[in-house]
């Protein structure tokens, strides 16, 4: 169930489903309800979970001259509505700590107003309308999706664990204790890095310790990995010993940024290691033409492949927890034969690029799914020879422009690629960067390395495209810097793209490749194409939190000769008190929301698209 609608009178709501997180959508149908409109307030009752409502980051200037609930904070919005059209909830933001509840969740939904004073009346509940939707880690069928939370620059992380916690311990082995003490919050509690790891790898991080804490249970199952970057602790502790008892075959990358044969580097060290547990034979290493980029696992058992898990997430610690990401995880014996066959080939080629590209796998698309709980999907395999190379790219730049010709403007294009200025020859990049320019599609866009930056216009309908490494953030006085992730790696490091969301033909291109020309041709990638709407929603949640959050950090940013003493203050205030300092306040007219019904503003399309 992508998405759940309810009305009450003039008032709609929809309650669309992700991965563990909920984006809600309001809309008001008319001019009359849109009077003096104050702003929406937002209940939440999780089942069995004491209701609370949304917080806001701003307040009134004046709290006293509003009605206000003396029970809850001036940021509450029962007492400081929101001032958007649409929110996406993420459970333990704010409220239930850090291992919040799943389940069933009701949102109460209410829009405000204003008197001819300008004081918001009460809250009137016969304004209200609910929508319950499930709030879980995301599976359909016989697929699940994964997330890293992708958030080291955000007021949360700093109020979680501060501005300047490592990362991980500095000088540490490659098996560090995870368990060790990493630090104190302002709040005076203790952390050690494996709680940092929790919260950061989010869904995604799960997904992968399942898998392979199964596969160590039971010793009847295999497990063959792709893996690029390696050198999570954790996950090399599980892969030793599956090694040891035999159920384990690892291609590893060996560029030049995983090898070194006088400095060894952690893959290095790991392939000594897992060699001494498991063998030298069940471990190989290579890079095709330019990198094995792959990370997957094959799990299987007595009848062959079983289970796959794919995506962009490297099994390092800045791929799980610094970095922005995706796991998919396919329960299905189909799809698991063509990722072990890919395997296979790799294996018995010894990683080589000629080989593969020249092979049956390396030139077709496979198409699965469809029935049986699994999405209609294709997938290829790369690298491959240039013409289909070109092909497989071509095929994505032909979706991406069909949005285009969508009756109403109502087509849409959202994204997370690592890379858009990736020099000549990349079509896909190139599509991707011009769409902002256009008004008659709705373009979401978020990239490390993009070519320039748009951020939310107003009276404008060009779309929005950010970079997820703004350089030298300063968010004004009080607020509490950010980290800026700088020599630590990406921050977008997903490769995803969603046409068609709330559309006829919602897809989802998505996987390990860069959706580069040069990395389909000599790169180890998969790219995985899917047609389904719920998972369409999964990944157009992902992309819209990653750009509305960057979107304000990009505004501030002071580029490469910014004030470096600003940039050194102690952290000050939580974000709400800084606001207040900084001069941020609620403002008391609806002026705010005029920008929503502008047809000829971004805010309006924004507005039908997800809540029309």
């Amino acid at each position: 169930m992508a998405k759940v609608r309810a009305s009450s009178g003039p008032l709609t709501v929809v309650a669309y489903r992700g991965d563990a997180k909920t984006l809600l959508a309001f809309d008001l149908a008319t001019e009359d309800s849109r009077h003096q409109l104050a702003g929406f307030t937002i209940k939440i009752e999780p089942a069995g979970v004491t209701p609370y409502f949304l917080q806001n980051d701003l307040r009134y200037e004046t709290p006293g001259d509003h009605a206000q609930d003396p029970t809850e904070s001036a940021f509450s919005t029962i007492n400081a509505p929101i001032h958007k059209f649409r929110w996406v909830h993420v459970p333990g933001s704010v409220h239930q700590g850090l291992k919040p509840a799943y389940g069933l969740y009701t949102y109460t939904v209410t829009p405000r107003y204003f008197d001819a004073s300008s004081s918001m009346l009460p809250l009137d509940s016969s304004k209200s309308a609910s929508v319950q939707i499930d709030v879980a880690p995301f599976e359909s069928g016989k697929l699940a999706l994964g997330f890293t939370r992708g958030f080291t620059q955000s007021q949360a992380f700093v109020r979680h664990f501060g501005l300047k916690t490592p990362i991980r311990p500095r000088d540490a082995e490659l098996q560090f204790d995870t368990s060790a003490l990493a630090g104190t919050n302002a709040q005076g509690q203790r952390f050690s890095f494996a709680d940092q790891y929790e919260w950061l790898g989010y869904t995604a991080r799960t997904r992968v310790f399942d898998l392979l804490s199964a596969v160590e249970a039971d010793p009847s199952l295999k497990i063959d990995i792709f893996a690029y970057d390696l050198n999570e602790p954790d996950i090399i502790g599980l892969l030793l010993k599956v090694g040891a008892s035999g159920q384990a075959r690892i291609i590893l990358d060996n560029a030049a940024l995983h090898h070194s044969a006088t400095k060894p580097k952690a893959e290095d060290q790991f392939e000594q290691l897992f060699a001494t547990a498991a063998g030298a034979g069940a471990i190989k290493r290579g890079h095709f033409g330019r990198y094995a980029h792959d990370k997957v696992f094959v799990v299987s058992d007595a009848n062959g492949p079983q289970r796959v898990l794919a995506g962009s997430a490297n099994f390092s610690v800045t791929g799980l927890y610094v970095n922005s990401n995706h796991i998919l995880v396919f329960d299905d014996a189909d799809v698991a034969k063509v990722y072990g066959d890919v395997f296979e080939e790799a294996w018995s080629d010894g990683v080589h690029q000629a080989a593969f590209a020249g092979s049956a796998l390396a030139t077709q698309t496979f198409q699965l799914g469809g029935a049986g709980g699994v999405p209609p999907t294709s997938i290829t395999f790369s690298p491959h020879d240039a013409a289909f190379a070109s092909q497989v790219l071509n095929t994505i730049v032909a979706r991406i422009q069909q949005e285009a010709s969508v009756a109403d403007g109502k087509g849409c294009v959202l994204f997370a690629v690592m890379e858009l200025d990736g020099g000549p020859n990349n079509p896909v990049y190139d599509a991707l960067t011009a769409l902002h320019e256009s008004q008659s599609v709705f373009s979401y866009g978020i990239s490390d390395n993009p070519d320039g930056i748009a951020l939310y216009p107003l009276g404008s309908k060009e779309g929005v495209l950010v970079t997820g490494k703004p350089v030298n953030t300063q968010l004004p006085p009080p607020f509490n810097q950010v980290p800026n992730i700088g020599g630590i790696g990406h921050q977008v490091h997903h490769k995803f793209v969603v046409c068609g969301f709330n559309g006829a033909d919602p897809t989802v291109f998505c996987g390990s490749s860069n959706l580069a020309l040069g990395g389909e041709k000599a790169n180890g990638d998969n790219l995985i194409t899917i047609k389904d709407d719920d998972v369409a929603t999964v990944f157009s949640i992902e992309a819209v939190a990653l750009v509305d959050h960057f979107n304000f950090l990009d505004s501030t940013a002071q580029g490469p000769k910014g004030d470096k003493a600003a940039l050194k203050q102690a952290a000050p205030a939580v974000k709400q008190q800084a606001a207040v300092s900084a001069g941020w306040f609620l403002g008391t007219s609806d002026a705010w929301s005029h920008k929503y019904f502008d047809p000829h503003d971004l805010h309006f399309v924004d507005r039908e698209l997800f809540a029309g």
